[in-house]
């Protein structure tokens, strides 16, 4: 005798088999749409991030490989592929020409970058969380403000500032620079919607009965707080210092203090000299300038990772 389960129940079916007569498998099936369309939806996402992945790194390895080429190679050989290495000599020429002016213009880009950004952060930070933390008169209308002020084009801003920097004794000096990059829109908004979220109100309520005042509650508790999206608003606002092209272009004069970016454009433009290929030149120099840049994002992942870990305690 054999007894079998009720497929519905789970429980022993009344009833028997007889011998020598095998009672059919029941199989659940999944919906036959539902697999297909599972297998399609990975196989699409997989290729978009695969296209999505030799978009952003075929530039570079183009670089790379062009980079390590000698003038002649550069123009002749597959620009994909490597051929004889002639990256130190490329580097020397690079940090020798016109007596090491590319250095002058990555500390002039380093300086203009960290300073400016690290005022923007400050001011950024403090005014978003002064707009999420703080109840006053006219708040709804200095958001609308802000936000609105993000359909102005910087472009458009170009003559007044330069007239206002010309009656102010700024033009062609790094104040010209600096200055300017403390005040950011999106940054504000992008701290006070992060403040929103991070800092609770009755935290705040808590320093002020223990006596704390304003500041430092800000300082000691608003700013660590919200040390992931000051980071974040810092490497946003650094990597657009170290990237700007227009603002150097119409407020700096000395190529003295020019930026890396500017500097690269200006041999781009020349292309040729008697003493060394400027072309090579520019494509080594573009190497070079991603270093710092890929050093700050590398030495700033602890800040995300501890933001999300704060985020999932809360």
């Amino acid at each position: 005798m054999t007894t079998i389960l009720d497929t519905t129940t789970g429980q022993p079916a009344t009833g028997t088999t007889p011998p020598g007569v095998r009672r059919p498998r029941i199989r659940l099936r999944a919906e036959p749409g539902r697999s297909r369309h599972s297998t399609r939806t990975k196989a699409l996402v997989i290729s978009g991030l695969v296209l999505f992945t030799v978009y952003s790194l075929a530039p570079v390895w183009w670089l790379i490989v062009a980079a390590t080429k000698s003038r002649g190679e550069l123009y002749t050989s597959n620009g994909l592929w490597f051929t004889d290495i002639n990256l130190w000599n490329n580097l020397k020429d690079l940090f020798t020409y016109q007596d090491g002016i590319f250095l002058r213009w990555m500390g002039n880009t380093l300086f203009y970058g960290v300073v400016g950004t690290a005022g923007m952060t400050l001011v950024c930070v403090a005014c978003g969380y002064g707009l999420a933390m703080y109840e006053f008169r006219g708040r709804g209308f200095l958001m609308g403000c802000i936000i609105g002020s993000f359909l102005v084009p910087g472009a458009l801003l170009t003559i007044p500032s330069f007239l206002l920097f010309t009656d102010l004794g700024m033009v062609d000096t790094a104040t010209a620079m600096i200055v300017p990059s403390f005040f950011n829109a999106f940054s504000v908004y992008l701290a006070k919607v992060y403040a929103e979220g991070a800092i609770p109100p009755e935290l705040l309520e808590a320093a002020r009965i223990d006596g704390a005042g304003e500041y430092r509650i800000f300082f000691q508790i608003g700013a660590r707080l919200m040390s992931t999206g000051a980071a974040t608003i810092f490497l946003l606002g650094f990597v657009g210092m170290w990237n700007s092209f227009f603002g150097p272009l119409v407020f700096l004069r000395s190529s003295e203090k020019w930026t890396v970016m500017l500097g690269l454009y200006s041999w781009l433009k020349v292309k040729t000299d008697s003493s060394v290929d400027l072309v090579s030149l520019v494509v080594v120099g573009s190497i070079i300038s991603l270093i710092p840049m890929v050093i700050l994002m590398l030495s700033m992942q602890r800040y995300w990772r501890t933001g999300v870990t704060l985020g999932s305690l809360k």
